[in-house]
């Protein structure tokens, strides 16, 4: 059996493969084509294994050794680190500490989305990216706006309406893209039973629930719900020494799932008041944050077990029925189980 560590650059790679004793028995500088890689790997022969952190570019790493038999298994970057510390740190030695690692089964693995999921998450994210955008735009003219204290945009004089005129024009555009990207996910997420039964949730909606099947992929990859709250940023990291505990906002796991979350709280305690009356409750001994982040917490509590075991919302919020429903119209074209 060989290893093969690979650093990989935008432009070119630097490969380490070991054998089974550990032992270099090649190392090279390669462009990034389909060519020079996979001389590589086949002048090498026999059965072989890869391994490459995640970078911007493992996509294409990995459609082109799996498709050619060859086994990559992605490197959590930030762990890989906390690993495997070098005083010297250059390409040719991070590819050597890869392979290594690899050898003996030390590869903190990271989670490799399906290829059949791959191109909706990534359209999802680019609709994401957009939307930031034109909350920019939106931004830029309401402070435009604010400079002068008016309303009317038509009360600003020529240079500024200008600029407003066209970051106005901006932001219909972009809520089109947004729109046509989001209309191009219906036909592969709305007749997913996974996507039924998240829209009964409260506070999940469409986008919402898109977000959640995608960015979790497999919900079996979580050993239990405290493994998927840490991975959706919910719970705090924490660093106890000398008897002194320090907490702060985690920066592991998905950001797309917290925002998510925290979002679907915000819903949540406005159409459901047994939700506000529990969280109001928490307001007497807890600050708001703490108080909003038990709300999202306890929803996440209730797509991991819907996931999980492939059920429709029991309609319980921490043991208190909900009488508030959502109605059954689209996007749901399931009936859920009450």
């Amino acid at each position: 059996m060989f290893y093969s560590g690979i650093d990989q650059h935008k432009l070119f790679s630097v490969i380490t493969t070991v054998n089974d004793e550990g032992i270099i028995i090649k190392q090279a500088e390669l462009k990034n084509n389909d060519f020079d890689i996979l001389n590589y790997f086949f002048s090498i022969g026999n059965e072989h294994s890869a391994t490459v952190e995640t970078t911007g570019g493992w996509y294409w790493m990995n459609d082109l050794l799996s498709s050619h038999g060859i086994n990559l298994k992605l490197a959590h970057a930030k762990y890989v680190k906390a690993i495997a510390y070098a005083k010297v740190k250059t390409d040719k030695v991070d590819s050597h500490i890869l392979a290594q690692l690899l050898r003996l089964n030390f590869i903190p693995e990271a989670y490799k989305i399906s290829d059949d999921v791959r191109p909706l998450r990534d359209t999802l994210r680019a609709r994401l990216r957009l939307s930031q955008k034109r909350t920019s735009c939106l931004n830029f003219m309401n402070r435009m706006l604010e400079k002068f204290n008016i309303n009317d945009p038509s009360l600003l004089s020529d240079f500024y309406k200008l600029q407003y005129q066209q970051f106005d024009n901006q932001e219909h555009l972009l809520k089109e893209q947004m729109l046509t990207l989001e209309k191009s996910l219906y036909p592969s997420l709305i007749p997913n039973d996974d996507i039924q039964r998240l829209l009964w949730i409260p506070g999940i909606g469409k986008m919402n629930a898109f977000t959640i099947l995608l960015e979790v992929g497999d919900i079996n990859r979580f050993a239990d719900v405290k493994h998927f709250f840490s991975y959706c940023r919910l719970v705090p990291s924490a660093r106890n020494s000398a008897g002194k505990l320090k907490q702060r906002s985690s920066k592991d796991g998905s950001k797309h799932l917290k925002a998510v979350f925290s979002d679907a709280a915000v819903h949540a305690l406005q159409y459901y008041p047994p939700i506000k009356k529990y969280h109001d409750s928490k307001l007497r001994r807890k600050k708001k944050q703490v108080a909003h982040a038990i709300i999202a917490k306890e929803i996440a509590r209730i797509v991991y077990y819907v996931l999980k075991d492939k059920s429709d919302f029991n309609n319980l919020f921490k043991g208190t029925k909900i009488d508030h429903k959502k109605l059954g119209q689209w996007p749901r074209i399931t009936s859920p189980v009450v």
